[in-house]
Protein backbone atom coordinates (compact mmCIF):
# COMPACT_ATOMS: atom_id res chain seq x y z
CA UNK A 1 0.00 0.00 0.00
CA UNK A 2 1.03 3.64 -0.40
CA UNK A 3 1.65 5.86 2.62
CA UNK A 4 3.00 9.34 3.30
CA UNK A 5 5.99 9.04 5.64
CA UNK A 6 7.62 11.50 8.01
CA UNK A 7 11.19 10.31 8.48
CA UNK A 8 12.51 13.38 10.26
CA UNK A 9 11.00 16.56 11.66
CA UNK A 10 10.67 19.28 9.11
CA UNK A 11 8.30 21.13 6.76
CA UNK A 12 5.66 19.39 4.66
CA UNK A 13 8.05 19.31 1.70
CA UNK A 14 10.14 16.73 3.59
CA UNK A 15 7.34 14.14 3.55
CA UNK A 16 7.70 11.21 1.14
CA UNK A 17 5.15 8.93 -0.53
CA UNK A 18 6.31 5.32 -0.45
CA UNK A 19 5.14 1.76 -0.86
CA UNK A 20 4.95 0.00 2.52
CA UNK A 21 3.65 -3.40 3.65
CA UNK A 22 -0.10 -3.83 4.02
CA UNK A 23 -1.34 -3.69 7.63
CA UNK A 24 -2.70 -6.34 9.98
CA UNK A 25 -4.82 -5.33 12.98
CA UNK A 26 -3.58 -5.70 16.56
CA UNK A 27 -5.90 -6.74 19.36
CA UNK A 28 -8.72 -4.23 19.82
CA UNK A 29 -7.92 -2.55 16.51
CA UNK A 30 -9.40 -2.31 13.03
CA UNK A 31 -7.72 -1.59 9.71
CA UNK A 32 -9.59 0.99 7.64
CA UNK A 33 -9.26 1.11 3.86
CA UNK A 34 -8.99 4.89 3.61
CA UNK A 35 -11.08 6.86 1.14
CA UNK A 36 -10.63 10.36 2.63
CA UNK A 37 -8.39 11.88 5.27
CA UNK A 38 -8.82 15.44 6.54
CA UNK A 39 -5.83 17.73 6.90
CA UNK A 40 -5.78 19.57 10.24
CA UNK A 41 -3.53 22.19 11.79
CA UNK A 42 -2.09 19.74 14.38
CA UNK A 43 -0.72 17.70 11.46
CA UNK A 44 1.58 20.62 10.60
CA UNK A 45 2.83 20.71 14.19
CA UNK A 46 3.30 16.94 14.44
CA UNK A 47 5.60 16.70 11.41
CA UNK A 48 7.75 19.55 12.75
CA UNK A 49 8.06 18.09 16.26
CA UNK A 50 6.07 20.95 17.80
CA UNK A 51 3.14 18.92 19.09
CA UNK A 52 2.79 17.72 22.69
CA UNK A 53 3.04 14.08 21.60
CA UNK A 54 5.77 12.63 19.41
CA UNK A 55 6.01 9.44 17.40
CA UNK A 56 9.12 7.39 16.57
CA UNK A 57 10.31 7.68 12.98
CA UNK A 58 9.18 6.86 10.43
CA UNK A 59 5.51 7.57 10.99
CA UNK A 60 2.46 8.41 8.90
CA UNK A 61 0.68 11.67 9.84
CA UNK A 62 -3.05 12.25 9.42
CA UNK A 63 -5.50 12.20 12.31
CA UNK A 64 -9.02 11.51 10.97
CA UNK A 65 -10.20 9.28 8.16
CA UNK A 66 -13.29 7.87 6.54
CA UNK A 67 -13.44 4.59 4.66
CA UNK A 68 -14.47 0.98 4.93
CA UNK A 69 -13.21 -1.58 7.41
CA UNK A 70 -10.74 -3.97 5.81
CA UNK A 71 -10.15 -6.25 8.81
CA UNK A 72 -10.77 -6.42 12.56
CA UNK A 73 -8.47 -7.57 15.33
CA UNK A 74 -9.10 -9.93 18.22
CA UNK A 75 -11.61 -8.69 20.76
CA UNK A 76 -13.32 -6.21 18.44
CA UNK A 77 -17.10 -6.37 18.57
CA UNK A 78 -19.73 -4.45 16.62
CA UNK A 79 -17.67 -3.91 13.47
CA UNK A 80 -17.10 -6.11 10.42
CA UNK A 81 -15.22 -5.85 7.13
CA UNK A 82 -17.05 -3.60 4.69
CA UNK A 83 -18.61 -1.30 7.30
CA UNK A 84 -18.55 2.40 6.39
CA UNK A 85 -16.85 4.21 9.26
CA UNK A 86 -15.07 7.28 10.54
CA UNK A 87 -11.81 6.65 12.37
CA UNK A 88 -9.73 8.88 14.62
CA UNK A 89 -6.25 7.33 14.60
CA UNK A 90 -4.34 10.46 15.63
CA UNK A 91 -1.58 9.28 13.29
CA UNK A 92 -1.56 7.07 10.22
CA UNK A 93 -4.32 8.63 8.12
CA UNK A 94 -2.40 9.79 5.05
CA UNK A 95 -2.21 6.29 3.62
CA UNK A 96 -4.29 3.71 1.80
CA UNK A 97 -4.77 1.81 5.06
CA UNK A 98 -4.96 3.16 8.61
CA UNK A 99 -4.89 1.30 11.94
CA UNK A 100 -7.44 2.63 14.43
CA UNK A 101 -8.41 1.50 17.93
CA UNK A 102 -11.99 0.22 17.80
CA UNK A 103 -12.89 2.62 20.62
CA UNK A 104 -12.16 5.48 18.20
CA UNK A 105 -14.24 4.22 15.30
CA UNK A 106 -17.83 5.33 14.67
CA UNK A 107 -20.26 4.37 11.96
CA UNK A 108 -20.71 6.68 9.00
CA UNK A 109 -24.45 7.12 8.34
CA UNK A 110 -25.79 5.96 5.00
CA UNK A 111 -26.06 8.77 2.51
CA UNK A 112 -23.21 10.79 4.07
CA UNK A 113 -20.12 11.15 1.87
CA UNK A 114 -16.71 9.89 2.90
CA UNK A 115 -15.36 13.44 2.57
CA UNK A 116 -17.96 14.79 4.99
CA UNK A 117 -17.23 11.96 7.41
CA UNK A 118 -13.49 12.60 7.34
CA UNK A 119 -14.10 16.31 7.93
CA UNK A 120 -16.30 15.77 10.97
CA UNK A 121 -14.46 14.64 14.06
CA UNK A 122 -11.50 16.89 14.81
CA UNK A 123 -13.25 20.15 13.93
CA UNK A 124 -16.91 19.46 14.69
CA UNK A 125 -16.10 16.96 17.44
CA UNK A 126 -13.80 19.42 19.20
CA UNK A 127 -16.36 22.20 18.84
CA UNK A 128 -19.30 20.08 19.96
CA UNK A 129 -17.43 18.99 23.09
CA UNK A 130 -16.25 22.57 23.71
CA UNK A 131 -19.65 24.21 23.41
CA UNK A 132 -21.73 21.51 25.06
CA UNK A 133 -19.57 20.05 27.84
CA UNK A 134 -16.98 22.76 28.52
CA UNK A 135 -18.94 25.99 27.95
CA UNK A 136 -22.46 24.63 28.61
CA UNK A 137 -23.72 26.96 25.89
CA UNK A 138 -27.41 27.79 26.37
CA UNK A 139 -30.09 28.89 23.88
CA UNK A 140 -30.20 32.66 23.65
CA UNK A 141 -26.57 33.19 24.72
CA UNK A 142 -24.09 35.05 22.54
CA UNK A 143 -21.10 33.19 21.10
CA UNK A 144 -18.06 34.98 19.64
CA UNK A 145 -15.98 32.89 17.21
CA UNK A 146 -12.43 34.00 16.41
CA UNK A 147 -10.80 32.77 13.21
CA UNK A 148 -14.33 32.08 12.12
CA UNK A 149 -13.71 31.28 8.43
CA UNK A 150 -11.43 28.31 9.05
CA UNK A 151 -12.72 24.77 9.32
CA UNK A 152 -12.88 24.88 13.10
CA UNK A 153 -14.43 28.33 13.14
CA UNK A 154 -17.15 27.41 10.66
CA UNK A 155 -18.00 24.37 12.76
CA UNK A 156 -18.45 26.68 15.75
CA UNK A 157 -20.82 28.90 13.78
CA UNK A 158 -22.91 25.96 12.63
CA UNK A 159 -23.03 24.19 15.99
CA UNK A 160 -23.64 27.43 17.84
CA UNK A 161 -26.73 28.01 15.71
CA UNK A 162 -27.91 24.41 16.13
CA UNK A 163 -27.63 24.92 19.90
CA UNK A 164 -29.69 28.12 19.78
CA UNK A 165 -26.99 30.77 20.27
CA UNK A 166 -26.60 34.17 18.68
CA UNK A 167 -23.28 33.91 16.81
CA UNK A 168 -20.81 36.73 16.15
CA UNK A 169 -18.08 35.71 13.66
CA UNK A 170 -14.71 37.48 13.63
CA UNK A 171 -12.23 37.10 10.77
CA UNK A 172 -9.60 39.08 8.91
CA UNK A 173 -11.26 39.87 5.56
CA UNK A 174 -14.67 40.78 4.23
CA UNK A 175 -14.51 37.77 1.89
CA UNK A 176 -14.05 35.43 4.85
CA UNK A 177 -16.89 37.11 6.72
CA UNK A 178 -19.20 36.55 3.75
CA UNK A 179 -18.48 32.82 4.09
CA UNK A 180 -19.32 33.08 7.79
CA UNK A 181 -22.64 34.75 7.05
CA UNK A 182 -23.45 32.03 4.53
CA UNK A 183 -22.90 29.49 7.31
CA UNK A 184 -25.32 31.22 9.65
CA UNK A 185 -23.40 33.93 11.52
CA UNK A 186 -25.77 36.58 12.87
CA UNK A 187 -23.17 39.36 13.09
CA UNK A 188 -19.59 39.77 11.89
CA UNK A 189 -16.43 41.64 12.89
CA UNK A 190 -13.49 42.33 10.60
CA UNK A 191 -10.71 42.54 13.16
CA UNK A 192 -8.25 43.81 10.56
CA UNK A 193 -10.24 47.01 10.08
CA UNK A 194 -12.41 47.24 13.22
CA UNK A 195 -11.52 47.41 16.89
CA UNK A 196 -12.55 44.02 18.22
CA UNK A 197 -13.36 45.11 21.77
CA UNK A 198 -15.34 48.17 20.67
CA UNK A 199 -17.29 46.18 18.11
CA UNK A 200 -18.17 43.51 20.69
CA UNK A 201 -19.47 46.22 23.00
CA UNK A 202 -21.51 47.73 20.15
CA UNK A 203 -23.05 44.42 19.07
CA UNK A 204 -24.00 43.40 22.62
CA UNK A 205 -25.22 46.81 23.86
CA UNK A 206 -22.32 46.87 26.30
CA UNK A 207 -23.18 43.53 27.93
CA UNK A 208 -20.42 41.44 26.36
CA UNK A 209 -20.43 37.91 24.96
CA UNK A 210 -21.24 34.80 26.98
CA UNK A 211 -18.79 32.46 25.27
CA UNK A 212 -15.59 33.09 23.30
CA UNK A 213 -14.37 30.31 20.99
CA UNK A 214 -10.67 30.93 20.33
CA UNK A 215 -8.73 28.54 18.07
CA UNK A 216 -6.16 31.15 16.99
CA UNK A 217 -4.56 32.80 20.03
CA UNK A 218 -2.34 35.77 19.30
CA UNK A 219 -3.25 39.43 19.55
CA UNK A 220 -7.05 39.08 19.53
CA UNK A 221 -7.41 36.87 22.60
CA UNK A 222 -7.06 39.67 25.14
CA UNK A 223 -9.60 42.09 23.56
CA UNK A 224 -12.01 39.15 23.27
CA UNK A 225 -11.52 38.40 26.96
CA UNK A 226 -12.10 42.07 27.77
CA UNK A 227 -15.37 41.80 25.82
CA UNK A 228 -16.80 39.01 27.97
CA UNK A 229 -20.06 39.18 29.89
CA UNK A 230 -20.43 38.38 33.58
CA UNK A 231 -20.15 34.59 34.07
CA UNK A 232 -18.70 34.25 30.56
CA UNK A 233 -16.62 31.29 29.42
CA UNK A 234 -13.49 31.72 27.31
CA UNK A 235 -12.72 28.49 25.41
CA UNK A 236 -9.02 27.89 24.75
CA UNK A 237 -9.07 25.73 21.60
CA UNK A 238 -5.63 26.26 20.06
CA UNK A 239 -3.04 28.68 18.74
CA UNK A 240 -2.99 28.62 14.94
CA UNK A 241 -1.18 31.98 14.86
CA UNK A 242 1.72 30.29 16.67
CA UNK A 243 1.51 32.87 19.48
CA UNK A 244 0.29 31.71 22.89
CA UNK A 245 -1.19 34.84 24.51
CA UNK A 246 -0.31 35.95 28.03
CA UNK A 247 -3.66 37.06 29.40
CA UNK A 248 -4.10 39.37 32.42
CA UNK A 249 -5.84 37.11 34.92
CA UNK A 250 -7.32 40.03 36.83
CA UNK A 251 -9.89 40.22 34.02
CA UNK A 252 -11.33 36.86 35.07
CA UNK A 253 -11.80 38.26 38.58
CA UNK A 254 -13.37 41.52 37.45
CA UNK A 255 -15.77 39.83 35.04
CA UNK A 256 -16.48 36.69 37.04
CA UNK A 257 -15.60 34.72 33.90
CA UNK A 258 -13.75 31.47 33.33
CA UNK A 259 -10.86 30.38 31.12
CA UNK A 260 -11.72 26.85 29.98
CA UNK A 261 -9.25 24.53 28.27
CA UNK A 262 -10.45 22.18 25.54
CA UNK A 263 -8.29 19.09 24.91
CA UNK A 264 -10.45 16.85 22.75
CA UNK A 265 -7.87 14.10 22.33
CA UNK A 266 -7.50 13.61 26.07
CA UNK A 267 -11.27 13.71 26.47
CA UNK A 268 -11.63 10.80 24.02
CA UNK A 269 -9.23 8.70 26.10
CA UNK A 270 -10.49 9.69 29.55
CA UNK A 271 -14.24 9.66 28.90
CA UNK A 272 -14.87 7.12 26.10
CA UNK A 273 -18.55 6.60 26.93
CA UNK A 274 -19.28 10.33 26.80
CA UNK A 275 -17.22 10.62 23.63
CA UNK A 276 -19.50 8.08 21.94
CA UNK A 277 -22.64 9.86 23.20
CA UNK A 278 -21.49 13.11 21.67
CA UNK A 279 -20.44 11.42 18.42
CA UNK A 280 -23.84 9.75 18.10
CA UNK A 281 -25.52 13.14 18.38
CA UNK A 282 -23.06 14.73 15.96
CA UNK A 283 -23.36 12.04 13.27
CA UNK A 284 -27.14 12.30 13.64
CA UNK A 285 -27.00 16.02 12.94
CA UNK A 286 -24.74 15.31 9.96
CA UNK A 287 -27.16 12.73 8.54
CA UNK A 288 -30.11 15.12 9.08
CA UNK A 289 -28.34 17.95 7.27
CA UNK A 290 -28.28 20.20 10.34
CA UNK A 291 -24.53 20.53 9.91
CA UNK A 292 -22.60 20.48 6.65
CA UNK A 293 -18.78 20.52 6.69
CA UNK A 294 -17.49 23.00 4.10
CA UNK A 295 -14.85 21.22 2.04
CA UNK A 296 -12.97 23.74 -0.05
CA UNK A 297 -10.19 21.68 -1.61
CA UNK A 298 -9.31 18.04 -2.32
CA UNK A 299 -5.80 16.70 -2.90
CA UNK A 300 -4.67 13.27 -4.08
CA UNK A 301 -2.49 11.36 -1.64
CA UNK A 302 0.67 12.29 -3.53
CA UNK A 303 -0.13 15.99 -2.92
CA UNK A 304 -0.45 15.70 0.87
CA UNK A 305 2.46 18.11 1.37
CA UNK A 306 0.69 20.77 -0.68
CA UNK A 307 -2.45 20.41 1.45
CA UNK A 308 -0.43 20.90 4.65
CA UNK A 309 1.41 23.89 3.18
CA UNK A 310 -1.90 25.55 2.28
CA UNK A 311 -3.15 24.84 5.79
CA UNK A 312 0.01 26.10 7.49
CA UNK A 313 0.06 29.30 5.44
CA UNK A 314 -3.60 29.93 6.33
CA UNK A 315 -4.78 29.94 2.72
CA UNK A 316 -7.62 27.58 3.54
CA UNK A 317 -11.19 28.35 4.43
CA UNK A 318 -13.22 25.36 5.47
CA UNK A 319 -11.74 21.85 5.38
CA UNK A 320 -9.05 20.30 3.18
CA UNK A 321 -9.34 16.64 2.21
CA UNK A 322 -6.62 14.25 1.04
CA UNK A 323 -8.04 11.29 -0.89
CA UNK A 324 -6.77 7.89 -1.98
CA UNK A 325 -7.64 6.19 -5.24
CA UNK A 326 -10.67 4.62 -3.49
CA UNK A 327 -11.93 8.07 -2.56
CA UNK A 328 -11.36 9.81 -5.85
CA UNK A 329 -15.06 10.57 -6.30
CA UNK A 330 -15.48 11.89 -2.72
CA UNK A 331 -18.38 9.60 -1.91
Amino acid sequence: MKAVLCKQYGPPEALTLEDVPSLEPSEGEVIISVHSCAANFPDTLIIEGKYQFKRPFPFVPGGEVAGTIKSVGAGVEGFAPGDRVIGIPGWGGFAEEAPVAASKVVRLPDGVSMDAGAALVITYGTTHYALKDRAHLQPGETLLVLGAAGGTGLSAIELGKVMGARVIAAASTDEKLEICRNHGADETINYSSEDLRDRIRELTDGRGVDVVYDPVGGEYSEPALRGMAWNGRFLVIGFTTGDIPKLPLNLTLLKGCSLVGVFYGAFQDREPARFRELMDELTGWLADGRINPRITARYPLEDTARALIDLKERRATGKLIVYTERGRDGG
